[in-house]
């Protein structure tokens, strides 16, 4: 009798404690086949209504969000923003110095628009670190978008589609969960740049090449923009003009323009580009981000960061973070550099480490180029570093990527073990709401087809 007893008050804890979990009271939640079935009639409907589409393809295909404690994020952000600082201080030091300067291969026409002065202090008033939370609990960092961090809107559209859906009303009688809008904020650094360098409000021009799958977020900015009263439009670079000092578009004078296109690609297309630039030269526009941006935005940034030659830059704070939550990350070059405290042969470490090395193109996004060691074989591997010899590309240590389970809507749901990342955005330098992406491949990366967006619920604890 007491043996019985014993076993069903231990049943009663381990129910107790898996009531507690969030992740398994959620998974609990969806063993309700009318619940489930609800639930993925309403997120199927609420993004076909709010266009949450990546060109065709639905932008979400999870039921459940990236479920985050207070705690972790908390930690998270501190992380972002303390490698954010670290960060400010290698621009500064970039600015300063020629020769560390052409540590990032910058081509002649970017180098002279960064050390443009922008007019405001930010290079990137709103900026994206993209990360892996291990499971030690630590995020570490594998890049820096700070030239165009994209996904807000979707990501606030898509928190308003969870909100409705039965099992997320469900989990919320259990725990107390909120989300962090970040489509104001983006707005308000785009304000406070412009405020720095010019009166009135702005009428903003939101600016990328026509015919991309991103229209539909830059047309949700467009109606937020508009219902907080600042004017916009979209449209594509040769869409501008700029006489006697004034930028225009669509016969309208532009004075904040939104900038979605990325440098490299809009310097491609020199006629093209001339309106914008000498607008921005002139100090006739306020561009957000700057063209400053791209001297971070260039994936050698993290090698600088990583590099012990360049410790001195950093303050002791922000060299413990860089060893804590940055990959080691080098330029592919011939020659010796240190790993783990050891100098070591550069290019014999990377042909003999592949299982443990991702190769990088320093100036590509969408996961253009990237070569993860591990995927290939040896020949293969070999003769990618070869050609990134060649070319301008850095060399990163892998980081570990768990995997969770996720409930995915295929022919029906399945649960699958997806990998997750955790990419928090910062607006002058403090962090505001984190981009998250699952997806079944090695690559998370929306552009490249190979991941889902998921909004992120941050778990204060018990209803």
């Amino acid at each position: 009798m007491a043996e019985g007893a014993s076993l069903v008050a231990a049943r009663a804890v381990a129910r107790r404690r898996a009531a507690a979990d969030p992740l398994v009271a959620y998974h609990a939640l969806l063993e309700d086949a009318a619940l489930v079935q609800a639930s993925a009639e309403l997120l199927t409907e609420g993004q076909r209504e709010r266009r949450l589409v990546f060109g065709e393809r639905p932008l979400c295909v999870s039921l459940r969000p990236n479920l985050v404690s207070a705690w972790q994020y908390a930690a998270v952000n501190k992380a972002a923003e303390t490698i954010y600082a670290a960060l400010g201080r290698l621009e500064r030091a970039l600015l300063a110095d020629a020769d560390l300067r052409r540590e990032l291969d910058l081509e002649p026409r970017e180098e002279e628009l960064a050390l443009a002065d922008p007019g405001f202090r930010a290079a990137s008033p709103s900026s994206r670190l993209d990360g892996f939370v291990g499971d030690d609990g630590v995020i570490r960092f594998v890049e820096y978008n700070a030239e165009s961090p994209a996904g807000m809107a979707y990501n606030d559209e898509l928190a308003q589609v969870f909100a409705r859906l039965p099992v997320v009303r469900e989990f919320r009688k259990r725990f107390r969960v909120r989300t962090i809008p970040v489509r104001a904020r983006q707005l308000g650094a785009m304000l406070r740049a412009h405020r720095a360098r010019a009166n009135g409000t702005p009428t903003v021009a939101i600016v990328d090449w026509r015919g991309l799958p991103t229209l539909t977020e830059f047309q949700m900015f467009e109606r937020y923009f508009e219902s907080q009263g600042v004017r916009a439009l979209i449209c594509a670079p040769e869409d501008l003009t700029y006489t006697r000092g004034v930028l225009r578009a669509d016969g309208r004078k532009i004075d904040l323009v939104y900038r979605r296109v990325l440098t490299s690609e809009l310097l491609a297309k020199g006629d093209v580009a001339r309106p914008l630039v000498q607008a921005y030269l002139d100090g006739k526009v306020t561009v957000v981000n700057t063209f400053r941006a791209k001297l971070l935005h260039k994936k050698m940034s993290l090698a600088l960061l990583s590099d012990d030659r360049y410790a001195h830059l950093y303050t002791p704070e922000q060299r413990r973070a860089i060893a804590k939550h940055v990959p080691w990350t080098r330029k592919v070059r011939e020659g010796h550099t240190s790993y783990a405290g050891k100098v070591i042969d550069l290019g014999d470490f990377v042909i003999g480490g592949k299982e443990r090395l991702v190769l990088k193109p320093n100036d590509e996004y969408g996961g253009k180029g990237v070569v993860l060691g591990w995927t290939i074989d040896q020949h293969e591997w070999e003769q990618s570093f070869l050609a990134a010899l060649g070319a301008s590309y850095v060399v990163q240590e892998r980081v570990a990527v768990p995997r969770y389970p996720f409930p995915v809507l295929l022919d029906r749901m399945h649960f699958l073990d997806l990998s997750i990342d955790h990419d928090p955005y910062l607006f002058w330098g403090r962090v505001s709401g984190t981009l998250a992406r699952v997806s079944s491949s090695a690559l998370l990366n929306v552009t490249a087809g190979a991941g889902s967006v998921v909004p992120t619920y941050i778990v204060e604890g018990p209803a």
